[in-house]
């Protein structure tokens, strides 16, 4: 198992915790959950596969990404006031979610052929629209339309990503850089309390 796969599915479990969590504050029923769990794990994965034309989408052909969100789902149920507990280390985990799914998504739409300008908005569609999902879902403004720094930074990240991937560094060197200027840009903005204009 090589290490993008794995930190794909801890991408995976850390997303569905934060679908599973949002579904308890809802007061969610359990299939509720689970269906919020879900789609804030695979649902931005899932539109840009259909979008690019790699069907069957990723976690239909690999069953460790529902077997990653029900154990997420499990933990949530069970330990629900411990994870709410670790606010800071999601807040890294979910992070370093999408940092990942941004280059992953990158990677994908480019080894299809499509150009660097659609493979950059797919990246950030697999990192992003699963957490819309999720609000709309659970009757929330999307994250994304608010005043916090989140899809800039997956925009940002993956434009690292296409533009350093021709320089002869190692490839994982190239995601491992992408992924960290993600994680960068997203930390500092919630520590400085950066956003971005709003429309007046």
């Amino acid at each position: 198992m090589n290490l993008i796969y794995t930190l794909d599915l801890i991408g995976t479990f850390v997303f569905a915790i934060s679908g599973t969590l949002a579904a308890a504050e809802k007061r969610f029923d359990i299939f509720g959950a689970a269906v919020l769990a879900f789609v804030t794990a695979v649902g931005g994965g899932t539109i840009r596969d259909v979008l690019i034309g790699n069907t069957p989408v990723g976690w239909m052909k690999d069953l460790n990404y529902l077997i990653c969100i029900g154990l997420a789902i499990s933990v949530s149920y069970y330990f629900r006031k411990h994870i709410q507990r670790l606010a800071k280390t999601m807040f890294l985990f979910d992070t370093i979610g999408i940092g990942l799914f941004t280059v992953l998504g990158v990677k994908s739409t480019l080894a299809t052929g499509l150009s660097p300008v659609i493979a950059l908005m797919m990246g950030t569609v697999s990192a992003v629209f699963g957490g819309v999902l999720r609000d709309v879902l659970s009757n929330e403004v999307p994250l994304i339309f608010r005043k916090e720094i989140y899809a800039t930074a997956c925009l940002i990240g993956g434009l690292v990503y296409i533009l350093i991937r021709k320089m002869g560094i190692p490839e994982d060197w190239v995601i491992f850089i992408s992924i960290a200027v993600v994680i960068g840009i997203r930390s500092l903005a919630v520590r400085k309390g950066l956003s971005l204009p709003r429309i007046k």
